[in-house]
């Protein structure tokens, strides 16, 4: 991606304002009567170092950047961060691609709650793949499917949960959302929550 002028950022949308999306309420059977919201956070950038400078290699000959090698914001304890689903595309049209993963704890049973990550290359073409943009983060204990890279647009279905008392292997929220790069930033976009009104 390309470096943005002024201060040192790596992405023009690094200074993000806070994506308001609101959840809307879900219809339930007339039995239950109840509604329930599901929201992901909004999408936030990190800072590259002070000083990074552009890459001279050709953008075109760079690739993708691989997620097994990235360092994630994930406390993991002594278990090892699993990539479970991977996409790679140019996003931001700058001729550099972007790799948006979804990555979660590797846990022997059950399903821990997922992170969803856009990673670039360093500014300096050197080093290890870099989180640019957080769309998911695992905090919010949901978990990722339907998830898709198709040209600027980063596509899944998030489940979660409408109170604690559900378990945490059967999700009873759902809901699908969109990420797309638009005048410099990504925007966030979500369906309606199935079965609302």
């Amino acid at each position: 991606m390309q470096p943005s002028a002024g201060p040192a950022t790596d992405l023009p949308h690094s200074h993000t304002r806070p994506v308001h999306w609101i959840g809307t309420a879900t219809a339930l059977a007339a039995v239950l009567g109840a509604a329930a919201l599901i929201q992901p956070s909004a999408a936030t950038a990190t800072q590259p170092a002070a000083g990074s400078a552009a890459s001279a290699a050709d953008p075109a000959s760079v690739g993708a950047p691989d997620p097994e090698k990235a360092e994630y914001p994930l406390d993991c304890g002594p278990n090892s961060v699993d990539v479970v689903k991977q996409g790679s595309a140019d996003l931001d049209g700058d001729g550099r691609q972007e790799t948006v993963a979804v990555v979660r704890c590797e846990a022997g049973f059950g399903t821990p709650p997922s992170g969803i990550y856009v990673l670039t290359h360093p500014a300096s073409g050197q080093g290890a793949p870099r989180v640019a943009e957080t769309f998911l983060d695992p905090r919010e204990g949901m978990s990722v499917t339907d998830f898709a890279v198709r040209g600027r647009t980063v596509s899944a279905k998030l489940l979660g949960y409408s109170s604690r008392d559900v378990p945490r292997c059967c999700p009873d929220l759902q809901r699908k959302v969109k990420w797309r790069w638009s005048e410099g930033k990504f925007e966030l976009t979500a369906a309606p929550v199935a079965g609302s009104v």
